[in-house]
């Protein structure tokens, strides 16, 4: 593998901006109402339109693009840190068991959707394949996708067949609990509310199904960075362009599929983990074919500011948001609708968005991001920008 650059590369910032916001979108209907466990979308055409449009540009299409960003990121910053003579894994040992606490407390002091915790124990198993060759990462990406999603495809199928069916009472008297607590409880509540629906989201295998569906996205990220598929100039725009094309045509036609198929867990689960992938691949492309043009960056820019300081944001939705919807704050849980949660996401993003082009004239890393690196190399680095710079 040839030395990677030791700039930041603009297309994983401008994809990793982008991922944040369309994990606003998709997570704001949980911030806000009990769709862990009754979704209901409101009535009226707005409504479902609104639904429908994050519904099928947006869920299952976004975590993928974090999950690679962060695979990606990981053998970077490996590289990176051999080339410096440093050792590598200690300093990752050290970051990924950082990013776990940071998991905990957001999953069980902010929100119970929390994905870095999941992530950090991804990142703690990828430690123990970085010396493999390249090929291996790639292999093991596409045969732990389709084995998985085939395997999960098939039991959906014969629980259609034997016409299995959940427990909807059940989740109705979960939603109307989650509801009372979230809306007018005691912080007592609130905090056990979370630790509950952490445990109902992450129990009975589901942080299992978690990890085995990011850890495909992780490898293929790792395999992108020693390939440099990021970097500007490694593809021609032309083929970046036929990418795009087919990977938005096809990605569309099984997003689509519940819609023309009928809904049920089996369409769902396709349109979800196969068309939210090929859509992510569309996304990513076109973050690789803008991030390459160096006459199209600065009209990027605002996005790429943002992806670099991704934790700080990730964490402060999370902030904002239950501190808009909980008790303890605003207590607007259960009183929005689709539409006027996805107009709270798109003026919390663009308020991000445009904090963070004057935060880095002012400062090198966002606040989450220098304590992450402070903790992770045990020296402080540096934080304010002099005027000089």
């Amino acid at each position: 593998m040839t030395p990677l650059s030791a700039e930041r590369i603009a297309a994983a910032d401008i994809l990793r901006g982008f991922a944040l916001f369309g994990i606003l979108l998709v997570n704001m209907r949980y911030f806000s109402s009990p769709a862990l466990y009754v979704e209901d979308v409101g009535d009226g055409a707005l409504n479902r339109a609104v639904a429908a449009a994050i519904d099928l540009l947006f869920e299952a299409s976004t975590y993928p693009l974090f999950a690679f960003l962060f695979g990606f990121g990981t053998v970077v910053l490996y590289h990176r840190l051999r080339e410096r003579g440093k050792r590598p894994l200690p300093i990752l040992l050290r970051r990924f068991l950082l990013l776990l606490a940071f998991g905990a407390i957001h999953a069980f002091g902010l929100w119970f959707g929390d994905i870095l915790l999941p992530y950090a124990l991804v990142g703690l198993i990828l430690l123990l394949f970085m010396n493999v060759p390249s090929r291996w990462w790639r292999t093991t990406a596409f045969v732990s996708f389709f084995l998985f999603h085939g395997f999960m495809t098939l039991l959906l199928a014969i629980s259609m067949v034997v016409g299995w069916m959940g427990a909807a009472n059940d989740r109705e008297v979960e939603a109307s609990v989650a509801l009372r607590h979230y809306q007018s409880g005691t912080f007592r509540d609130v905090f056990w509310q979370r630790w509950h629906d952490w445990l109902y989201l992450n129990s009975d295998g589901g942080l299992l199904f978690t990890l085995l569906a990011v850890w495909p996205f992780c490898l293929l990220g790792a395999y992108a960075a020693k390939e440099r598929w990021l970097e500007a100039g490694r593809y021609p725009a032309s083929t970046l362009r036929r990418f795009m094309v087919v990977s938005l045509c096809l990605g569309l036609t099984l997003k689509t599929i519940p819609y023309w198929a009928g809904a049920s867990a089996l369409t769902m689960y396709i349109q979800d983990n196969v068309g939210g992938t090929v859509l992510a691949g569309f996304y990513a492309a076109a973050a690789v074919l803008v991030g390459g043009k160096a006459h199209r960056r600065p009209a990027w820019r605002w996005l790429q500011d943002a992806g670099r300081m991704s934790l700080t944001h990730y964490l402060l939705q999370s902030l904002i948001c239950t501190s808009l919807f909980y008790s303890y704050g605003l207590g607007w849980y259960g009183r929005v609708e689709e539409w006027q949660g996805a107009l709270l996401a798109v003026g919390l993003y663009a308020l991000q968005v445009w904090v963070s082009r004057p935060w880095f004239q002012s400062f090198y890393f966002g606040p989450a991001e220098w304590v992450w690196r402070w903790a992770t190399y045990g020296k402080r680095p540096p934080f304010r920008r002099r005027p000089s710079q």
